[in-house]
């Protein structure tokens, strides 16, 4: 008797080795945990990552209103009622941007947002932190201070400047040659633009923990005051890229859970933090917006 063998649709294995080829490994990967992650904590996941570690001083590595775009393509389509878990890796950016940012997210998911930072969310990135119900840290995780920079001239910095050279020309004043040359290199109005980003950073602040971390504290207050001026205070965090790990966030104030704490999550959290930072390293990618889906928005370097 004769055995039929039944031949491959080769049109079709085409098609599907095509689309394999679609697939990156790197993307591959990342999607998978991302998913895995998503499916974990029963929630929306969306990693928001730069790359500036592997590609220090490339540009768009920084939070800015473009990066909005993405946050719209990645969350469109996602059940919203089931929260958003946002991992954070950045080294910050805009302040306007980062209150707009913000300001969206909690239009789409209302206060059922947390912030998941795998090793560093600074500056801005803090402030995003800050403005979710909770905070999911690791012992190699931290955050920075809130403390606004013009061009990485910190505005503490530039008032404390000016404070100083008063003070030395009252008490000496032929001083004034040498303060001047040190201060003329500020525009007239600089000194009061400095003043306002730091009101400015600790109201925006103040006010997203007020209406969500510590939405139901009686005392928030007190306690959210403490924070601002742990976070907003250049003269003991001395300098902008001061870490605070998670002892010292906790001490502060802020709602901490320590990822420790679930070693399966942590193993999934470290897993996805992991798999972005080997596409950073391998890839063009210098900021890379995603969520469990693999909807994506991947920004490269820009070609020249």
């Amino acid at each position: 008797m004769k055995k039929t063998v039944k031949m491959p649709n080769w049109t079709e294995v085409l098609e599907e080795l095509k689309d394999c080829r679609r697939i990156d490994a790197l993307d591959f990967v990342r999607r998978k945990y991302l998913k895995e992650l998503s499916e974990k904590l029963t929630r929306n996941v969306i990693a928001y990552y730069s790359g500036w570690l592997q590609k220090p001083n490339v540009g768009n590595a920084e939070i800015n209103d473009d990066d909005k775009n993405g946050l719209m393509a990645t969350i469109h389509g996602l059940d919203r009622s089931k929260g958003l878990d946002l991992i954070l890796h950045t080294p910050g950016g805009n302040l306007t941007a980062t209150e707009s940012i913000v300001d969206y997210l909690r239009q789409m998911f209302g206060n059922n947002i947390r912030a998941i930072i795998p090793q560093i969310a600074m500056s801005s990135g803090t402030m995003i932190a800050c403005s979710c119900s909770d905070i999911i840290m690791g012992k190699q995780s931290n955050i920075g201070p809130i403390d606004p920079q013009f061009g990485g001239i910190p505005a503490h910095g530039v008032i404390d400047e000016f404070k100083e050279a008063l003070k030395k020309i009252k008490e000496d004043p032929e001083s004034i040659p040498l303060w001047q040359s040190i201060v003329s290199k500020y525009h007239p109005t600089f000194l009061g633009e400095c003043d306002k980003a730091i009101i400015l950073s600790s109201e925006i602040v103040t006010n997203w923990l007020k209406t969500n971390m510590f939405k139901d504290d009686q005392d928030k207050d007190r306690k959210i005051e403490k924070i601002i001026e742990c976070l907003n205070n250049h003269e003991d965090t001395k300098t902008h890229s001061r870490h605070i790990h998670v002892a010292q966030a906790r001490d502060i104030g802020l709602k901490i859970t320590l990822l420790e704490e679930n070693p399966e999550l942590q193993d999934l959290v470290l897993t996805v933090h992991h798999a972005f930072m080997h596409t950073f390293s391998n890839s063009d990618a210098v900021k890379i917006i995603e969520n469990q889906n693999g909807n994506a928005i991947i920004y490269k370097i820009a070609a020249r």
